[in-house]
């Protein structure tokens, strides 16, 4: 049996005369372990995908289920990492991971809920950060709390959200390479949220691409036989890599050419003629409209003057 699973899950937003269906017929198995990357294209439906795993909306159709029991909202087994941060700003980053160890542990002793913080504030590498209020803090620093945050409340799985996307590229590399340390330390399943390829080839044990929406669905699971660890400086020699690369962004191109239709409209042009050149224009000064003359605003009319 799946960790977490999707089964024939459809989901779209607004009332039934205009209404967009966002994702169709989607499916997935995240076993226990795995590292699963989602790849796909901006709107494509991706935050949708992983707010239906996380619980935070249900699907129209179909089911979302951990360990075979249906999800019915959001859980501390499944804990989530958003693309904005999510942070509280007039708390610390101590505060901001001690509220959540608090909500989840509240049988705990106080000295146990603040070794549980400094335990993960430790493992992104922020104690000396402990006290800082997120204004403070770097775009990668507070991600690191966010990631922090998160794996503090001991969840079964890890949703990643696009939590490295609005980071620069050195950042974000960094951030990467905890993702992985993290993983290798704490055995953490992960879902991986991505439109980028090369950080899904780089990261997960296998990538699943989310085709263009309207009507997104998810394609078949490619498993990444590149073994580990992983240096970003040579995985683009591997062959596997190019062969994977390929073959991923080829379908996701695929999928986007087949979205685009033809539209066959009538279109009605302004009923618009050349300038009658044999009409005299008015005199120049005079107060009257100076556009041109064309035949059908030539009009006759008799006029009746008395005398």
């Amino acid at each position: 049996m799946s960790l977490l699973e999707i089964e024939r899950a459809f989901k779209g937003y607004g009332p039934k005369w205009n209404r967009t269906e966002v994702l169709s017929d989607i499916n997935i198995e995240v076993e226990q372990g795995e590292f699963v990357a989602i790849v796909g294209f901006s709107g494509a439906g991706k935050t949708t995908l992983i707010n239906l795993l996380s619980g935070l909306i249900a699907p129209d159709k179909g089911a979302a289920r951990f360990e075979g029991k249906p999800i019915t909202g959001p859980g501390p087994e499944r804990g989530i990492v958003f693309q904005n941060y999510s942070l509280l700003p007039w708390l610390t980053v101590h505060e901001n991971i001690a509220l959540a160890v608090d909500q989840i542990f509240p049988q705990w002793t106080p000295a146990q809920r603040k070794q549980q913080v400094e335990k993960y504030i430790a493992l992104v590498n922020l104690t000396p950060a402990a006290g800082k209020l997120p204004r403070e803090l770097s775009g990668g620093m507070r991600q690191r709390v966010a990631v922090a945050r998160a794996l503090a409340t001991g969840p079964r799985v890890l949703l990643l959200d696009e939590p490295l996307s609005a980071l620069d590229a050195l950042t974000r590399a960094n951030l990467q390479d905890e993702v992985t340390r993290i993983k290798r330390e704490d055995d953490t399943t992960i879902v991986l949220i991505t439109n980028d390829p090369d950080e899904a080839l780089l990261l997960a044990d296998r990538v699943i691409p989310l085709t263009a929406g309207p009507n997104a669905t998810l394609g078949m699971s490619i498993p990444i036989t590149i073994p580990r660890p992983r240096d970003r400086k040579t995985i683009a020699d591997h062959p596997d890599f190019k062969r994977i690369r390929l073959e991923l962004v080829e379908y996701l191109l695929k999928s986007a050419h087949n979205r685009k239709t033809t539209l066959d409209k009538k279109l009605v042009l302004p009923d618009i003629e050349p300038e009658d050149i044999s009409v005299s224009r008015p005199p120049f000064g005079w107060s009257g409209r100076r556009g041109p003359i064309r035949r059908s605003e030539i009009k006759t009319a008799e006029v009746e003057v008395e005398k």
